[in-house]
């Protein structure tokens, strides 16, 4: 295995530095690291655009979130909690108008928002969402936003007595003081006096209960608002919430794989012209354009090999077995990491196992080299009486263990008497 390391890690800088075996020049070098850096940066820009046109679950779910905290809420307070929010939000901010379709307009709506997040991705958004929409559309009707309004004064009135009350109590010492002193209240500071601060506060306190019990009466008008009981007994339905939150873990689940399709479907092309010029190339003896396209086949697989791992670690694999071994060990989670690191190695063993067999494997390209009259370590053109490569000096030839002949190296049988050159 360290001769394979060797010897790939030999031909990787031999490939890098050089046009026709012979080496780059600085400037050159430089320029060719440079093309390297640009074309990398636009790879990874590439990948992460890509890998945002399947919809998410969050833009494929959006009212997720919103349902979530409903269910988690009081129950006592959580239907008119979800309604004032509701009528609270707008759809959106009428000033930063975006296309819907292809006719310019403003969203005016929350399905209508919801809508949206499927431009410029793949994937649908929930139906349950787009109706949930819809409702949210029905329940911010002209009443119930008359009554939102009359309770937002009445809470600004609220809070302005509780401020004030709050104002009184701060400033109760020093305007007790001052009475003491026999100060004169248009000389004093303070707001109110200390003989009269006990009823200005219960004055605030009848008016602050009176104000509470008005917002009290005005928000059961909004949840008795037909459109609102409409809302409300969507938002009831268990059965069709369980069916939601399902597709949403499933979603949550298979995201990462689907980002992970479509960045393979962006890389692979890239790298199977890159590797069809590369070889075209080299057998026209195209020094230049090989060494390029060599450089290319680099800088395309690094994020290649980033997305792998990428898969490895957060994929829909690990997540099962991450899932599996926290049941069966009671929440160590530590031991996922003894999974991943003994699993990830003997991966890596069998994928060095399976180049080094199957595509690096110096007894097939030699036959395939040998046929086209090429030198068997640079794939150069050979004249039929070359015994040493004129490019690279590699001597093609060693001799028969059975007949003593010059023969082609790692072939399987000798040239000359075809006995079997295995070892």
């Amino acid at each position: 295995m360290l001769n394979f390391l060797r010897r790939m890690l030999s031909r990787f800088f031999r490939n890098s530095r050089r046009i026709n075996n012979e080496p780059l020049n600085k400037v050159s070098l430089i320029v060719i690291i440079l093309i390297d850096l640009f074309i990398l940066s636009n790879t990874f820009q590439g990948l992460n655009e890509i890998s945002q046109w399947p919809i998410s679950p969050s833009q494929a779910y959006p009212c997720q979130v919103e349902w979530q905290n409903y269910r988690q809420e009081d129950k006592t307070n959580r239907d008119i909690s979800i309604l004032l929010n509701t009528l609270t939000q707008e759809p959106y901010s009428p000033a930063e108008p975006i296309p819907i379709g292809n006719t310019p307009g403003t969203i005016t709506s929350f399905e209508q928002r919801y809508q949206q997040n499927e431009q410029g991705h793949r994937g649908k958004v929930s139906e349950t969402c787009l109706s949930y929409g819809a409702l949210q559309d029905q329940v911010t009707n002209t009443e119930n936003k008359a009554l939102k309004k009359q309770i937002d004064q009445k809470q600004k009135s609220i809070e302005t007595l509780q401020n004030s009350s709050a104002q009184i109590r701060a400033q109760y010492d020093s305007s007790l003081l001052d009475e003491i002193a026999g100060q004169s209240p248009d000389q004093s500071i303070n707001t109110v006096a200390a003989s009269e601060a006990k009823q200005k506060l219960s004055d605030n306190n009848n008016k602050a209960y009176t104000l509470k019990q008005e917002v009290k009466a005005l928000e059961q008008q909004i949840l008795k608002n037909p459109d609102s009981l409409q809302f409300l007994k969507f938002l009831q339905d268990e059965s069709q919430w369980k069916t939601f939150e399902r597709s949403y873990q499933k979603a949550q689940f298979w995201h990462p794989t689907r980002q992970l399709i479509f960045q393979a479907l962006f890389l692979l092309p890239l790298l199977g012209l890159t590797l069809w010029i590369y070889r075209f190339c080299q057998r026209r003896g195209y020094g230049l354009a090989a060494l390029i396209c060599w450089h290319l086949l680099v800088v395309f697989f690094i994020p290649f090999v980033f997305k792998l791992f990428e898969l490895l670690q957060f994929g829909p694999i690990f997540v099962a077995i991450s899932n599996f071994i926290l049941k069966i060990a009671q929440g160590m989670i530590f031991l996922v990491r003894y999974v991943a690191i003994l699993t990830i190695p003997l991966l890596g063993f069998g994928l060095i196992r399976f180049f080094q067999r199957f595509v690096f494997n110096p007894k097939l390209q030699a036959a395939n080299r040998v046929q086209q009259s090429r030198c068997i370590r640079c794939a150069k053109r050979l004249a039929p009486q070359d015994h040493n490569c004129p490019h690279c000096g590699y001597h093609q030839l060693t001799d028969c263990p059975t007949c003593h002949a010059p023969t082609y190296k790692h072939l399987p049988h000798c040239k000359n008497c075809g006995a079997s050159q295995m070892s």
